[in-house]
């Protein structure tokens, strides 16, 4: 059996995510290639995500992927988290890790519409409601969700999230609506209401926005082509990497890791997978490289099991409920975070000696982020503040 260390699989990581300066890619698909897709939950990962990897990139060639040439889509689907990829991924995505997600989200639409006495039929009620959003996105082009709940007094109706709790709050059945039917392959974000970051976008239907994403795939294809793009960016990992990544069960993970006929490897005494032919060493030319990462990237989200480049900095970078924060990387290891201030200051807390060279490396790094982001200011979106976010903004 084919041996795997942990130095190895750092070394594989740079190369295949783009990250080392000599596999940086020209464009935003290739660098979302690189890792499968790039996270979107927080759209400001999307785009510091990409520009980590291409070798010469900037906001507005991203943009332009997503809005003007549309070669990057966002869709919702593995575990529940939204991402930006290539056209050809999307159905894949759709039908092999949204449709999941869609019935969970239905199950509990309905659960919510007859709590709050909504409907007697939730299910009938919403199948209905459902058909009016569509029909309305479609003659509008492109819609957001405020102006869809004032289209249809039932897409107007509220209802209490949490309710009891801190988190309590009210929220239009056109909002639910539009999220279930994006995780259906219905809809889908397009354009934001605001800047770059803004979380707040119009929605189309996929079939207007992008027609070449709308192809009909089984579910069973879908969820093999999932496991083998990721185990060609991620590869070797393991079995819970891969479901975690998917938010699969066991039984679908083992089903599609079939079909790709893996190849098993030892990963330190774990059993990994790898594609078979997979197993060549990385080339000897990777060029010492740093990175700053962004909160929530796709390389530090993107297994389950993180000790091999991860090491002990894993309550110092995540929140409480296992989301990582922004990571400084030197070769293929977190060696710190880093943190943006309220002043725009790009500030480093580096939590392993690196050496003189490669400290003066993310220095130089922190210092083109903070005049790139000029003006931005980057929040904690979908996450909590992590411990060392938090000592660097105090």
């Amino acid at each position: 059996m084919r041996s795997f260390s942990a130095a190895e699989r750092r070394t594989r990581l740079g190369q295949r995510h783009a990250l080392s300066p000599s596999y940086r890619v020209d464009d935003p698909v290739a660098a979302a290639r690189a890792v499968v897709a790039l996270h979107g939950t927080d759209p400001a990962t999307t785009f510091l995500a990409a520009l980590a990897r291409m070798a010469d990139g900037s906001i507005v060639d991203i943009e332009k992927a997503l809005y003007d040439d549309r070669s990057l889509i966002r869709v919702l689907a593995m575990r529940r988290t939204v991402f930006a990829v290539p056209v050809d991924l999307v159905a894949a995505c759709l039908a092999g890790a949204a449709d999941t997600v869609a019935r969970e989200q239905r199950r509990l639409l309905e659960k919510m519409l007859a709590e709050a006495e909504v409907t007697e039929d939730p299910a009938g009620w919403l199948r209905e409601v459902e058909r009016v959003a569509v029909e309305a996105v479609a003659e509008a082009g492109e819609i957001t969700s405020t102006e869809l709940a004032k289209l249809d007094e039932r897409l107007a109706t509220r209802f209490v999230l949490a309710p009891g709790t801190k988190y309590e709050t009210t929220q239009a059945v056109a909002s639910r609506i539009l999220t279930l039917m994006s995780a259906e392959g219905e809809l889908v974000r397009v354009r934001p209401r605001g800047t770059w970051t803004s979380t707040q976008f119009r929605w189309s239907t996929l079939e207007t926005w992008q027609p070449n994403a709308v192809a009909p795939l089984s579910a069973g294809d879908a969820a093999a082509e999932l496991a083998r793009r990721w185990l060609a960016s991620y590869g070797p990992a393991t079995e819970d990497d891969l479901a975690w990544w998917a938010g699969w069960t066991k039984t679908r993970t083992r089903a599609a890791l079939a079909r790709c006929n893996v190849v098993e490897v030892d990963l330190d005494g774990q059993v990994g997978y790898i594609l078979p032919g997979d197993d060549e060493p990385p080339a000897a030319d990777v060029d010492p490289w740093v990175a700053l990462l962004p909160a929530l990237d796709p390389t530090i989200m993107g297994w389950k099991h993180r000790d091999f480049h991860l090491g002990p900095h894993r309550s110092l970078l995540f929140d409480v409920n296992g989301n990582a924060g922004p990571t400084v990387w030197s070769d293929g290891q977190v060696v710190g975070g880093w943190a943006q201030l309220d002043s725009g200051e790009v500030v480093v807390n580096l939590l392993t000696d690196i050496g003189s060279e490669a400290t003066h490396a993310v220095d130089v790094v922190a210092e083109s982020l903070t005049s790139m982001l000029g003006d931005v200011r980057l929040k904690a979106r979908a996450r909590g503040w992590t411990p060392s976010e938090k000592q660097l903004r105090a």
